[in-house]
């Protein structure tokens, strides 16, 4: 896979001091392989920042999309000791969220819907199957752990006569504290690419 992440993200998490960025974002130092061990959509990736390599040590997730390695980096470099705050906002709260999150940066949600159609049953299944727990929102919905301080959530409502069904993404508030809206976009394609691979 074709990375995304500039050499000087891998640099400045290479320069970085592991004490440090394991307390933000809550991930382990192996020290004798130079690689930091952090949980992202439940398995665990191994980043070895001087190498430039991220992989992921289970693979239980099916293929990684290109965005996904760079909301790890970004995570590991810029997560706050900030605990989820349990206050879920759309896109569109993350300041700038209203004017990024158009035309080119639209979080492609549709893709989710276009998958399931109106089996809930089936999206239910397809995000337990990725460990996502059950939400009281919606026809349907789960959170996930994208990473250890960032939970999402996505929400399915079933269409009707009058309306197609219909999909949304929301951030724990907390969110704002660690990633800004580019790679909040990341995660979010990422989110949406994984919920159509069953």
């Amino acid at each position: 896979m074709t990375t995304l992440v500039d050499p000087l993200f891998f640099q400045e998490l290479a320069a970085a001091a592991p004490h440090d960025v394991c307390r933000r974002a809550l991930c382990r130092y192996d020290a004798g392989n130079r690689c930091y061990r952090v949980s992202v959509w439940g398995d665990e990736y191994a980043v070895c920042a001087h190498e430039s390599e991220i992989r992921c040590l289970e693979n239980t997730s099916g293929a990684p999309h290109a965005y996904r390695e760079l909301f790890i980096v970004h995570y590991l470099l810029h997560a706050k000791a900030v605990a989820p705050r349990h206050v879920w906002i759309s896109e569109k709260d993350i300041p700038g969220g209203a004017t990024f999150f158009r035309g080119p940066h639209e979080i492609p949600t549709h893709l989710i819907t276009r998958r399931y159609g109106d089996d809930i049953d089936a999206f239910a299944s397809g995000c337990r199957r990725l460990k996502g727990e059950p939400l009281d929102m919606a026809d349907a919905a789960f959170v996930f752990l994208a990473a250890p301080r960032v939970p999402l959530a996505v929400l399915y409502f079933r269409g009707d006569d009058e309306f197609a069904a219909e999909s949304r993404l929301l951030f724990d508030s907390s969110i704002i504290d660690h990633l800004a809206a580019d790679i909040v976009y990341a995660l979010a394609v990422d989110a949406c690419e994984r919920l159509c691979a069953f």
